[in-house]
């Protein structure tokens, strides 16, 4: 199925409009939270701080999220999610003086931590609608309109926020924007019943929660997923961190430049989505991550060696086409191959693991920058994600995924079937509100 065929289900066609409109929403206050923590404080470690308080709840509350989206009605966990987060989004416009920074801090983590619940529940809900020869094209379509409408968001901010001057109306308009969610994903019919029992103990919990780790564990796909997504991330991470020092410092772009060099990829990553739709009926899933991870290693060493600007425009330009089929493969790939009542533990194992793997990198890049340098600290990404390629094409080789015949699996255990879904009744993405992935490699 192409792009236009999955855009007639009527069920997705109404995920996809709740979706593009809150992104619209977030790409709001993403860059409302940065200038009103910077007014109030003018720290840049204030402003790192805000980073770490988003980026800790998928690698910890996530995980948890998980297991509970798996065993309750998905589609009103996303109801309840937008919900709850129009109401915190709403709260930030109390926040007037430094000395309520914590305020700030506190109902940021919140709105992120009941984010969580809403992007596993939204990539366990979609495979019960879009038929399994259209997840791919699916998956693209939602990274096209993400960035689209991020990037709406974004400029949108700048307006009101210089026009108001104060970032009331964005928190305002994105409080709106979970409301009109809420009141579309209402009209989304399908509702498939969980299969896991709705207990609460704490010892049902946890061996949800380990039933997941293990579900990954069997899966050479899913482990391949992980660990190749996982090690992209410890490159990439770097990479955002010291886009702008190279920029500023190293090539001294004014900044008027800066909105040209993100149009670059932003237009290429809209445009690449119709690209998804060609690859998918031509290559696999695992082949499509494999040689994305690849080209975007060879764009990352590559930018370590240029000289102007336009270089850079151009680099970006190119990943740009490799980063929406890589995001649409890694989430078709975590669908297909998870047995359905478990795709929303092994999304939030994703989304852990990729968050860890980023917060990680981009400790090191401060370091690393300043002992070997900008332009050594990018061409040693590049390498890190050229590993990523390695590990996917090593653990991608001889899987049912990848064209060979499904491996012996023990009796008992779930298989994955022709649909890539298990016929056993038995048990992705971080939020990338204000840092930029959702259970997918983010933008490079």
């Amino acid at each position: 199925m192409n792009a236009r065929e999955v855009l007639r289900i009527p069920d997705y066609r109404r995920i996809w409009v709740a979706q593009t409109i809150s992104d619209f929403g977030d790409g709001l206050t993403n860059l409302a939270l940065l200038i009103v923590v910077n007014a109030l404080t003018g720290s840049t470690a204030a402003i790192a701080l805000m980073a770490i308080a988003i980026a800790i709840p998928p690698m910890t509350i996530g995980l948890v999220a998980g297991v509970y989206v798996d065993r309750l009605d998905r589609r009103r966990v996303m109801l309840a999610s937008d919900l709850l987060r129009a109401g915190l989004v709403l709260g930030l416009v109390l926040v007037r003086s430094a000395d309520q920074l914590p305020l700030l801090y506190a109902l940021a983590f919140l709105e992120a931590s009941v984010g969580t619940f809403f992007h596993p529940a939204r990539s366990a809900l979609v495979p019960a609608i879009v038929p399994e020869d259209g997840l791919l094209a699916a998956n693209g379509v939602s990274q096209a309109s993400r960035v689209i409408a991020s990037t709406a968001g974004a400029a949108a901010a700048g307006v009101l926020l210089g026009v108001a001057g104060t970032a009331t109306p964005a928190f305002v308009v994105d409080s709106a924007t979970f409301l009109v969610s809420f009141a579309i994903i209402l009209g989304v019919r399908a509702r498939p019943a969980p299969i896991l029992p709705p207990s609460g103990s704490h010892a049902g919990i946890g061996l949800a929660f380990r039933e997941g780790i293990a579900t990954v564990a069997r899966s050479r796909v899913l482990v391949g997923v992980l660990v190749a997504a996982a090690v992209l991330m410890l490159g990439l991470g770097a990479v955002n961190v010291l886009f702008i020092p190279l920029l500023r410092n190293d090539l001294g772009v004014p900044v008027t430049w800066l909105g040209a060099v993100d149009i670059a990829q932003t237009s290429s990553m809209v445009l690449s989505a119709g690209l998804v739709g060609v690859l998918a009926a031509r290559l696999r899933p695992t082949s499509i991550v494999t040689a994305t991870l690849a080209g975007l290693a060879g764009l990352i060493c590559l930018v370590a060696f240029v000289t102007q600007v336009w270089q850079v425009i151009l680099l970006l330009f190119l990943a740009g086409w490799l980063i929406t089929p890589l995001n649409a493969a890694i989430m078709t790939l975590v669908q297909t191959e998870s047995p359905p009542d478990r795709i929303g533990r092994v999304d939030a194992t994703l989304n852990a693991a990729l968050s860890g793997a980023s917060i990680a990198s981009m400790a090191a890049a401060g370091v690393l920058g300043t002992l070997i340098g900008v332009r050594e600290t990018f061409l040693l990404a590049g390498l890190i994600a050229g590993l990523s390629a390695v590990v996917a094409l090593v653990l991608f080789r001889g899987t049912a995924a990848a064209g060979a015949p499904s491996p012996a699996v023990p009796e008992g255990e779930p298989t994955s079937s022709a649909a890539g879904l298990s016929p056993v009744p038995v048990p992705v993405e971080p939020s990338d509100r204000y840092t930029g992935a959702q259970g997918e490699a983010p933008r490079a």
